[in-house]
């Protein structure tokens, strides 16, 4: 099967340019600069007016299964990601069981080859007890392992400090840290608990001051200074204040050992926004102040922030009632993360060159991810088709996350997903979601 895709306006590897991309079968064959109208294929896409982008890969995701399937599972949150032009997700270990031993990974990898509608991996979280574990695990099959440093989830809170060190100096994957310091945070706790006179919740407008700037930098910068004496590969989750981008350079991926994720939600929300929405934009790390925010808009293009993710995590509406203790943290965010980078764009915040950059070539980059995250012959077809004139309004039935809302309902965005396509085969297409297309593994370059 040789599809065409014609007269796209490609953004691709710092370029615009308007042109056509020939797919044959799963992979890339061509691009052309202009119109290449002297074959005949047995598909034709006509892209006039639409951008054509690579697909986003995401590597920051929670789909809830095993275990938490009543809110959300793979097959239900992979057509989610179709249809905000994500094509590859790499999803976190906190599920239940949590995803600690190599028997528990390899039952994520078989659910998601039976489910997936788009391509995935997954991470290997790891506990105090399973560093030998981790020294075994696949690196051209595993993305990486979670570390919680400070910041309790079950039983994946590495808190000792001989165990830390043992795993930065044995690690042969990258380490993406969870980075707030509990102690700090169950000293704001207690200190809320002596101001409300032993309440056991607080007005969700407090979580940001509970979970911290203070306690995000001390998590942060011990995740740092322990790669450096190690020389690790560490990758720092949804970084979300402007102090510990002090911890990063601004030196291309290549050259980095140590690198920072943003997430949509520290991108989009401030503060502020607590008296609108409420626990609905309640997350872990909570969202910072509006000068935070700007610094991490600023970020983007200055080199310091290396990767664009969503930490996508559904919970039932009833779960995310309550106030800075009670209410669940973590909200959906998968189908929304390019249309908002492009309504960044839209307000001056980045060129619109930089998205693929932040959201497919350095994820590719960073997890040396095999043939994918560029527009480029030998390469999956993966590919997302983005209409600026769509000027349309997030509401109840166009969106597709299973547990039935998101922050962003009543939202109007110019920008629009037309068309997902996942190694060469449409998976999403104006608001339809292809039955029968699934993913396929993620392959990584071992290093």
């Amino acid at each position: 099967m040789r599809t065409i895709i014609r007269n796209a306006t490609i953004v691709n590897e710092g370029r615009v340019f308007v042109g056509s991309v020939v797919i044959e079968g799963q992979m890339i064959q061509e691009v052309v600069e202009g119109d290449d109208s002297s074959q005949t294929y047995n598909n034709e896409i006509d892209a006039t007016g639409l951008y054509l982008f690579p697909g986003v890969i995401d590597d920051h995701v929670h789909f809830r299964e095993p275990g938490l399937t009543y809110k959300a599972d793979i097959a239900s949150e992979s057509r989610t990601a179709a249809a905000g032009g994500v094509t590859s997700y790499m999803e976190m270990p906190n599920t239940n069981p949590q995803t600690t031993t190599i028997e528990l990974l390899e039952d994520k990898f078989k659910r998601a080859a039976k489910h997936s509608r788009v391509n995935y991996s997954f991470f290997f979280g790891a506990t105090n007890d399973n560093v030998e574990t981790i020294q075994r695990l696949d690196r051209k099959r595993v993305a990486g392992v979670k570390v919680f440093m400070g910041s309790s989830t079950g039983n994946m809170l590495v808190d000792r400090e001989e165990t830390l060190r043992k795993l930065f100096e044995s690690s042969p994957l990258l380490l993406m840290a969870h980075c707030e310091d509990t102690n700090i945070i169950n000293a704001n706790i207690k200190a809320f608990r002596k101001r409300y006179k032993g309440q056991n919740d607080f007005p969700v407008r407090y979580h940001s001051r509970i979970r911290s700037v203070e306690a995000c930098y001390a998590s942060s910068s011990l995740a740092v200074q322990l790669a450096k004496e190690t020389n690790s590969r560490l990758h720092i989750a949804h970084v979300s204040s402007a102090r510990e981008l002090e911890l990063f350079d601004n030196r291309p991926i290549e050259e980095k050992r140590i690198t920072a994720e943003a997430v949509i939600a520290h991108l989009m929300f401030s503060t502020e926004d607590y008296d609108h929405y409420g626990a609905l934009i309640k997350c872990n790390p909570a969202v910072k102040t509006p000068e935070d925010k700007a610094a991490l808009r600023e970020a983007l293009t200055n080199g310091l922030i290396d990767v664009v993710a969503t930490d996508h995590a559904p919970h039932l509406l009833n779960e995310k009632q309550g106030g800075a203790l009670k209410a669940a943290s973590g909200m959906p965010m998968i189908q929304f993360s390019l249309v908002s980078m492009l309504e960044m764009y839209e307000n001056g915040v980045l060129p619109i060159e930089r998205i693929p950059d932040l959201m497919s070539h350095n994820p590719a980059k960073l997890f040396k991810i095999e043939k994918r995250g560029f527009i480029r012959p030998g390469y999956y077809a993966d590919l997302t088709l983005v209409d600026p004139q769509g000027n349309w309004q997030v509401l109840n039935g166009r969106y597709y996350t299973k547990c039935g809302w998101t922050p962003m309902d009543e939202r109007t965005f110019k920008w629009k997903v037309r068309r997902t396509i996942v190694n060469g085969r449409t998976a999403y297409c104006d608001g339809i979601v292809v039955d029968g297309i699934r993913g396929k593994e993620l392959v990584f370059e071992a290093e």
